[in-house]
């Protein structure tokens, strides 16, 4: 299978390079070489929605992802010991509301501590909005508020509960070494957020 070596290439790089090997003629399947764990876990993804296979090795900070096409992805998926981020579309509510764009972990110029008030209350408003919101997404320090801690947590679970999608952006909790202390959601990559940003009603960016 052809290789491609895409360490210290940010999302959605490594997804679109493991596409287009895919899609090249006569390709059963594609190596793909990265250097951290977000986005094993977003070509993972990419494996699952397409049919393929997928499996990893980790070999210090290189991940080692291979992506088999026809393959059954049960036979070849390597699940981590604590799990996929990645959770299912909720389901049962027609989906109309805005998605919001949340950049930040604090709401405002000014004191943090107010800020971060500010964006508590902010979210909890969101969970009041009929239609609810469509989906949540989290970039740069926003990412801090699904993890494991945050004073927002409590909110955005009832939020996914009641049918909104809550995505943090998986660059972003790389950076911030925030994966593995993710509380609520889905860890996503570039091109899912445009693609959600693209289609939604209207979008609340703050």
């Amino acid at each position: 299978m052809k290789t491609v070596d895409m360490q210290g290439q940010p999302c959605p790089i490594p997804v679109v390079k493991a596409k287009e090997a895919l899609a090249e003629q006569g390709a059963k399947g594609v190596i793909v070489l990265v250097d951290n764990v977000t986005a094993a876990l977003n070509l993972e993804k990419m494996a699952k929605g397409t049919g393929c296979g997928f499996s990893y090795t980790e070999e210090g900070s290189l991940f080692r992802v291979s992506i088999l096409k026809g393959a059954d992805s049960d036979q070849f998926f390597n699940e981590r010991q604590e799990g996929s981020p990645e959770k299912p579309e909720p389901a049962g509510r027609e989906r109309k509301g805005p998605v919001a764009l949340i950049t930040a972990d604090s709401m405002g110029r000014g004191a943090e501590d107010l800020g971060r008030l500010l964006i508590k209350g902010f979210i909890f408003s969101l969970s009041q909005l009929d239609p609810l919101p469509e989906a949540l997404v989290f970039l740069n320090g926003g990412a801090h508020l699904t993890t494991e801690g945050a004073n927002t947590v409590p909110d955005l679970k009832a939020l996914e509960e009641k049918g909104t999608g809550i995505y943090t952006c998986g660059t972003c909790a790389n950076y911030y070494k925030l994966t593995e202390s993710l509380a609520v959601g889905s860890i996503v990559d570039m091109m899912n957020i445009v693609n959600r940003l693209a289609k939604a009603s209207s979008v609340i960016t703050i």
